[in-house]
């Protein structure tokens, strides 16, 4: 027991002792920690202190140099202000100056208009003109010298132009034409139909001319059985009938059998011949001009071309010419040349029916291409080749041309003796109608119109003018082939006698 308690005092000094140890420990701890903080506080405080002091400093050098460029803009400023100031000087002495000159010029311009009025005056007491009728005067003078420069300015242009566009047609046209060789082929509303001898006439009539009654029923064809020896003569301006009929004819007359029967038999067959030869005629004309998309009944209408004519001019071969010529204009000049061929060939389309419809072969025609869907830049060059709209695309104009170079060229047409006369007399009556014409002829078949002039109203630039005038008005209002030339005759002849 006591050694229990010893023990246990023994322990509880020692736990007092290392209480006490601890307690100073901590205590010693505690102090170094104080210092060590205030240690930190005091460097912490001259780091701020440092930090402030540089700022400020920092802070006062960009204050320094702030007032520095401060004071120079001021100084530009008060330099900038001295400047417009002299300059405002200076603009206000200007415009004194200015002012006083104006004055000046002032009383000068009243003293030049004192003088002129004095001058003006003057002349018109000598001259016995007043100012308006010598104004007169001077413009009519004036008007006569520059019309006669612009005479002389529009002859030399013209020249030069008509040279290089001669020169430039002629190459392009000489080889569309060598180019472009196709034989017109003439024909008339009658056609002769050969016999083997005379008796056969008197079968073709039949008993109480039932035979030849028939045969004109069912074609539609006059035949006229005359003295001419060994031919009967078909007459029809259907073109398409009446070589039905010859084809008809022939067959019977080779035939022998004579009767209506036989009649209607033949007829039937030439027709059926006929047709096909249209449609192979039109076929062959597409091909020819590369055209191998056109409705079938285009080319069949375009067949029928074949066997018509104009002016003795066979249609078909005329359109295929035309389609030739424009197309190869087209290529020399860079136009759209399968449109041009395509135009050219179905131009005159409307011809093929214009003999059973009513209207123009223009009208007929533009119903017929926009019927099988042709292209408007193809309908409107079919309205635009005889001028009756205007010509919006150079393609219209190129179909125009060939159409007319194809018309125009010589033997491709006949023209009846009535259209020739009256073409001759407009041409005369074109002349006639200008003041100042003593004469007028028209010459070479109408192909030149000579004009002989009083030369006591024209001079030679007048007389070009004329000559100009005349050309325009016969392109306006007469329709011909190929060119007419205008020449105007001055002649002034002074006669004096030795005596």
């Amino acid at each position: 027991m006591i050694i229990l308690l010893i023990i246990l005092i023994v322990a509880f000094l020692l736990l007092w002792r290392d209480f006490k140890k601890g307690q100073k420990e901590k205590q010693e701890l505690l102090q170094s920690i104080e210092e060590k903080n205030s240690l930190y506080k005091k460097e912490a405080m001259l780091a701020a202190k440092e930090a402030v002091q540089k700022d400020i400093e920092k802070f006062q050098e960009e204050t320094k140099e702030r007032r520095q460029e401060l004071a120079r803009l001021e100084s530009k400023l008060l330099k900038r202000e001295e400047i417009l100031e002299d300059r405002e000087q200076k603009l206000a002495d200007k415009e004194s100056n200015y002012l006083k000159r104006e004055d000046e010029l002032s009383d000068k311009e009243d003293y030049v208009a004192e003088l002129m009025q004095k001058q003006i005056q003057e002349l018109e007491r000598i001259t016995g003109l007043t100012l308006e009728e010598a104004k007169k005067l001077l413009f009519e003078q004036l008007k006569s010298d520059l019309q006669q420069e612009a005479n002389a300015l529009i002859r030399e242009n013209e020249n030069h132009i008509r040279e290089i566009a001669d020169e430039k047609a002629k190459e392009i046209l000489t080889t569309v034409m060598q180019r472009c060789v196709i034989d017109q082929i003439v024909e008339t509303t009658v056609t002769s139909v050969s016999l083997p001898s005379d008796e056969m006439k008197g079968r073709i009539i039949g008993r109480e001319g039932r035979n030849i009654r028939t045969l004109e029923t069912l074609t539609g064809v006059d035949l006229i059985i005359d003295d001419t020896p060994e031919a009967v003569v078909l007459s029809c301006f259907d073109p398409v009938r009446r070589e039905i009929a010859k084809l008809a004819l022939e067959k019977l007359v080779a035939d022998g059998r004579i009767h209506p029967v036989r009649i209607e038999e033949m007829v039937e067959k030439s027709r059926i011949e006929v047709e096909q030869k249209i449609k192979q005629e039109g076929e062959n004309a597409a091909m020819e001009m590369g055209i191998m998309n056109l409705n079938k009944e285009m080319i069949k209408t375009l067949g029928r071309l074949y066997y018509r004519t104009s002016y003795g001019q066979n249609v078909l071969q005329h359109s295929l010419e035309v389609g030739h010529i424009a197309g190869m204009i087209a290529a020399e000049i860079g136009a759209n040349v399968k449109v041009a061929k395509r135009a050219g060939l179905l131009h005159d389309i409307g011809k093929a029916i214009d003999q059973t419809q009513e209207g123009t072969h223009i009208e007929l025609g533009v119903e017929l291409a926009k019927k099988y869907g042709e292209r408007e830049d193809v309908i409107h060059a079919i309205e635009a080749h005889h001028d009756d709209i205007t010509a919006n695309t150079v393609e219209a104009v190129l179909v125009k041309l060939a159409d007319a170079i194809s018309a125009g060229r010589p033997g491709a047409r006949r023209d009846t003796l009535e259209i020739y006369i009256k073409r001759l007399q407009k041409l005369e009556e074109i002349a006639l109608s200008y003041e100042g014409i003593k004469q007028s002829f028209a010459v070479q078949a109408g192909r030149e119109i000579r004009v002989i002039v009083q030369p006591d109203k024209f001079d030679d630039l007048a007389s070009t003018r004329l000559a100009r005038d005349i050309a325009k008005r016969i392109e306006e209002e007469l329709d011909y082939p190929g060119q007419i030339r205008v020449t105007v005759v001055r002649e002034l002849r002074t006669t004096e006698i030795a005596k």
